[in-house]
């Protein structure tokens, strides 16, 4: 447990480290606390065993650690109020008839990145949330097939499929038939399973080219579960962040958000917001993550907001906290049915 002085302290570290990128010392706390430098000496170095702050050179200055990080947002944290001018830009944003919902989640994550400084994501709905509604195939040529498939949500996946042979439009269409009759109904990130255990065997014995056309269809939809609509605003701003002057370092975040398996990573099915600080996410051990989720007309969007892990907690918090608040509104259900 630590003491009243010892919290008040850490908390001056963490918020004047988020506001500067400096190194804090002993006598900046002592101008912002009553105690004598030998009092503040004596608690950080408290503070430091306990691994909540720590050196990063031979200077006495000390920064949080990523226990520190956490102790605060759990502990220290105040909630941030926003700005008028804040909730105005956001406010532009849900009052826009012209938007639809999923959209309005979208530009809202835009003026937050752009108001933050940090990086913002938006993920669509999960795949186990989708179930196969129907698949269908429109011929383009004769070996050319655009292959739909179309989820209990409305979402469609179109695949372009190249068939190596001439084959009948009655074989394709008895294929289209059994995959149909089979996977009604299945999860999207069960296709793979279901065509590869389930509809194979039925197709090897009642279609003559059954290898060709499941090859295909399996080439096509095997990878439909890893997909999601991602959009991804202030990738950049990382250049901006103090603490990532080292090229290499911006060159390996900047290519984690080109990597489809880092960002399906950053997904989460927990509602309500939850905070990642360094090592517990499985991203970067050097920046922070803060998502939450959105529901839409019985769909989700899940939303990260990622920067430094010196990044202003409270201030992301409360503006998440504000589009929450106001996203769901009858306005904003009214544009999704127009």
């Amino acid at each position: 447990m630590l003491t009243n002085r010892q919290k008040e302290i850490l908390k001056l570290i963490v918020e004047e480290y988020i506001s500067t990128a400096k190194e804090i010392g002993s006598g900046l706390i002592c101008q912002r606390i009553n105690c004598s430098s030998a009092t503040i000496r004596n608690e950080m170095a408290v503070l430091e065993k306990l691994d909540l702050i720590e050196k990063t050179h031979i200077s006495s200055g000390r920064i949080p650690s990523e226990k520190g990080y956490r102790y605060y947002v759990d502990n220290l944290m105040q909630p941030k109020e926003l700005s008028g001018e804040d909730m105005l830009k956001l406010q532009t944003i849900f009052y826009n008839n012209s938007l639809a919902l999923g959209d309005v989640v979208t530009r809202s994550m835009e003026i937050v990145s752009d108001l933050t400084n940090y990086t913002a994501v938006v993920l669509g709905s999960s795949s186990s949330d989708n179930l196969i509604a129907k698949i269908e195939v429109v011929p383009t040529s004769e070996q050319r097939l655009i292959a739909l498939l179309i989820t209990d949500k409305g979402h469609v996946e179109h695949k372009s499929i190249y068939l190596a042979e001439d084959i009948s439009l009655t074989e394709i269409k008895k294929t289209v038939e059994i995959i149909n009759r089979l996977i009604i109904g299945t999860p999207v990130d069960e296709v793979s399973e279901i065509l590869e255990y389930k509809i194979k065997p039925v197709i090897e014995k009642h279609i003559k080219q059954h290898e060709i056309l499941y090859n295909a269809f399996y080439d096509a939809f095997k990878d439909v579960a890893a997909h999601h609509e991602v959009k991804i605003k202030g990738t950049s701003k990382f250049l901006s962040q103090p603490e990532f002057d080292d090229s290499n370092k911006i060159r390996e975040i900047l290519t984690k958000f080109d990597d489809p398996a880092l960002i399906n990573c950053i997904k989460h099915d927990e509602d309500g917001v939850k905070v990642y600080i360094g090592s517990e996410s499985e991203f970067d051990d050097d920046i922070g993550i803060i998502k939450s989720s959105y529901e839409i007309n019985g769909q989700k969007r899940m939303v990260a907001i990622i920067g430094p892990k010196r990044m202003e907690y409270d201030r992301v918090l409360a503006l998440l906290k504000y589009i929450n608040e106001n996203i769901g509104g009858d306005k904003n259900e009214e544009k999704e049915t127009e």
